[in-house]
């Protein structure tokens, strides 16, 4: 299912992302469905994009 806003974002996102996160968090995993057509893959794909973003915010060099 696609999430066409942050409103219809699982609670789990919406109350430990920030606004800037949610909206990433949407587009990567609205992306990751169409590509991969799977649920839990677009939802890893979606945090991964979360961690990557917030790690190159605070400058950290990502060990991987």
């Amino acid at each position: 299912m696609l999430y066409k806003s942050n409103l219809d974002l699982p609670l789990e996102i919406r109350t430990e992302l920030s606004e800037a996160y949610q909206d990433l968090y949407r587009a990567a995993f609205n992306s990751a469905l169409h590509w991969y057509g799977e649920d839990t893959k677009a939802h890893h794909v979606a945090l991964s994009a979360v961690r990557i973003q917030s790690a190159m915010e605070r400058n950290v060099v990502l060990q991987r």
